[in-house]
Formats: C-alpha cells, sequence, structure tokens
C-alpha cells in the first residue's frame, strides 16, 4: 500500500493525499482512507520515505518559506505514520522513519530548515522507543539517516556530484525489506546512518 501524492503503479493500493495545507486535515484524511482500506488487518511495517531538501541560512528571504516546507515534508508524515503505526501494525513490526546524517554531524547553517526538520525526526524515534511510547509491543521504531540518495531528482539537479558516494535506492529497498522481514533488524531507537564510499555502502549506528 502506497500514500502519497501520487498513485504507485505497482502498489496493491493507493492512499491520494489531497489535504496538504494543514496538518490535522491531513492526519484527519490519511487515518481515513487507511483505516478503510485496511478493515481490521495489521500491518507488519510501515515505512516512510517521505522527505525532500530546501537550503537557506538565517539571511535567506525563503528561510521559513523553505522551513515550512522541510517540516511539512519530513515532519508531518512521520508523525502521521507513528499515529498510524499504533493503530495498524501488528506487535512486533516496524516503523521506519527518514533522518539525515547532516543532522547528526552537528549544525546546518546552510540548510537550517532542513536541519532542524530531520533533527526533529530523530527526537520522535527516540522517544518512540521508549516504554509509554503507544506503539504495540516489541515494535521496532528506527531511522535511516542517509548522506545523499541516487535518485533521478538528485542527478538531475547535482550533475557534477562524486555519485560513488551517494546510496543506491537498490540498496535502501533491501535493506528495508530485509528489516520489515526481521533480518538483522537493529535495535528500537537506531538512528542508522548509511554512508557511501566507492560504491559501497556501510551502516552506522548514532
Amino acid at each position: 500500500m502506497s500514500v502519497d501524492l501520487f498513485p504507485n503503479e505497482d502498489a496493491n493500493a493507493n492512499i491520494i493525499i489531497t489535504k496538504t495545507d494543514v496538518w490535522t486535515e491531513q492526519e484527519t484524511e490519511v487515518g481515513g482512507k487507511i483505516e478503510e482500506a485496511l478493515k481490521e488487518e495489521k500491518l507488519d511495517a510501515i515505512l516512510c520515505v517521505a522527505g525532500g531538501w530546501a537550503g537557506g541560512n538565517a539571511a535567506s528571504k525563503a528561510l521559513v518559506k523553505n522551513s515550512d516546507l522541510m517540516f511539512k515534508q519530513s515532519v508531518w508524515s512521520s508523525v502521521i505514520a507513528a499515529n498510524l503505526a499504533s493503530k495498524h501494525l501488528k506487535e512486533g513490526g516496524l516503523l521506519q522513519l527518514t533522518g539525515a546524517k547532516a543532522s547528526l554531524d552537528g549544525g546546518t547553517p546552510g540548510m537550517m530548515g532542513y536541519g532542524m526538520a530531520k533533527a526533529a525526526v530523530h527526537q520522535l524515534v527516540k522517544g518512540l522507543a521508549m516504554e509509554g511510547s503507544g506503539l504495540p509491543a516489541n515494535t521496532t521504531a528506527l531511522a535511516i539517516c542517509p548522506v545523499t540518495l541516487d535518485t533521478p531528482n538528485n542527478r538531475k539537479f547535482m550533475k557534477e556530484a562524486d555519485f560513488s558516494t551517494w546510496t543506491s535506492m537498490e540498496y535502501v529497498s533491501e535493506l528495508l525489506f530485509n528489516w520489515s522481514s526481521g533480518v538483522s533488524r537493529p535495535q528500537p531507537g537506531a538512528l542508522v546512518q548509511l554512508v557511501t564510499k566507492d560504491n559501497q555502502t556501510s551502516q552506522e549506528i548514532a
């Protein structure tokens, strides 16, 4: 099942988001459509891979605009995913959110909105991994924290970059499939940095 702004042709069901301006309205829309689609069925995993990037320091005219966008893309989606997990995830299931290595390495002066939003996701993961979080028993909540993902859009806008340091989507998809199946799944609360060098990716837990 895919939850997105656009349908996914490979998904067996699509939940299309139309409410993008008010967080509570988005929660109500997504939650209602998910409940209708699932009935009483429970999920093995909820994978939140929503996100994006925007730059801007404190002097940027677009600081607030870009920060608002970053929170909508990363924080709104992550909190809604956590709420859905509390209702629709099986015991022992997986909730994966998407953070960023840049927000673990210190400040992000040239992309403040992005850095704040991803830091908020990291904080959410830590809370979700603790007793009393509201998730089903034995749920693993964690985040992947990539540097740069090798997507068509990233290649389009960063044509001169060193692609050998970008993490392939094939690696990420295989990783998430294995974790969803319970294979080599990190501990709850793990912030899993994906570090790629010479087209080889390693995991570093923060």
